[in-house]
């Protein structure tokens, strides 16, 4: 018998579970464009000769999304997805199939574009995650734009802050920025900044206060390692990035591997029928550990449902 047989057989299918009331079968994280209002020194696609690709076929897409079984959350990012044209048709699309919402943006759009988006996703948005960038924003100005989402907290939708932790303002984040949202009952999940896809490095102090501030994302940890063990990803999750191509995860787009490449938006995905052993050193996206994903690692209870 041979491991991928042995695998299957020993291993059961991920239960899906409920947001919004709405059977979650699985999630997709989506880099649906490449252009981006802020230029972050720290950012991870600031190596990208072009800033400005963006998708265009959208019925084309949610034609190709129409064919997941079953339902799932999309989590829309970027880029910055509120750059994206047609952002509140694609959305529309994926909700009337039955799929839930969430979002990750700088959130430097207006109050308008906002509702607009809101009123598009209204019911189905799980998390709104609005992303601090303290070299463009201020929390003071998160603080005033929440009132906005916080219209629509009756449809259950749930906001946090995050912010990178680039290590000139770690202090900063743990001393000012996360007490300050506390007062507005705001919680702040930092993120580890990444160069060239893996974990910069930290002096000790530094690590300490990131562990002070929850680690990735509220998962008590800094830098996940799940090599060797069962994962759900390809099967019950995928990323997408902004040129169309699918993996597995995020660092299966980055390096690569027999399961890494699951299809695209143009061919169709071919999802895995169970979990495969993980490959890769080191695990930058949050989403499969908060939802279970990894076979033998405790879901974080802290965190709430989000991922990165």
């Amino acid at each position: 018998m041979g491991i991928d047989a042995w695998i299957q057989q020993r291993s059961k299918p991920l239960e899906s579970w409920t947001v919004l009331g709405r059977p979650v079968d699985g999630v997709v994280s989506w880099n649906m464009n490449d252009t981006c209002n802020y230029r972050c020194t720290y950012c991870t696609q600031r190596h990208m000769p072009d800033r400005t690709g963006s998708l265009r076929e959208i019925e084309t897409t949610l034609a190709a999304f129409s064919k997941l079984p079953g339902h799932w959350e999309f989590k829309l990012s970027g880029g910055e997805p509120f750059r994206q044209p047609g952002l509140d048709e694609i959305t529309s699309g994926l909700v009337a199939m039955g799929h839930s919402i969430s979002i990750q943006t700088n959130f430097s759009a207006d109050d308008e574009r906002l509702r607009s988006f809101l009123d598009a996703s209204r019911g189905a948005l799980h998390v709104f995650s609005a992303s601090l960038h303290l070299e463009y924003a201020t929390p003071q100005s998160f603080v005033d734009k929440y009132a906005v989402v916080q219209e629509y907290a009756r449809y259950g939708v749930l906001f946090h802050v995050t912010s990178v932790g680039v290590p000139e303002r770690l202090k900063q984040l743990r001393d000012h920025v996360a007490p300050y949202f506390c007062e507005h009952g705001i919680t702040l999940k930092v993120q580890p900044e990444k160069v060239r896809g893996y974990l910069r490095e930290y002096t000790d102090a530094e690590k300490k206060i990131l562990m002070e501030l929850g680690g990735h994302n509220l998962t008590g940890q800094i830098e996940h390692n799940f090599q060797g063990r069962l994962c759900h990803a390809g099967a019950n999750y995928l990323v997408i990035k902004s040129t169309g191509e699918a993996y597995r995860c995020y660092p299966a787009s980055r390096v690569g591997g027999r399961y890494a490449r699951i299809g695209s938006l143009a061919e169709g995905f071919e999802l895995q029928r169970g979990p495969k052993i993980c490959p890769y050193t080191y695990c930058n996206c949050t989403v499969p550990i908060q939802r279970g994903m990894i076979e033998g690692h405790e879901r974080p209870t802290q965190s709430d449902p989000m991922g990165e």
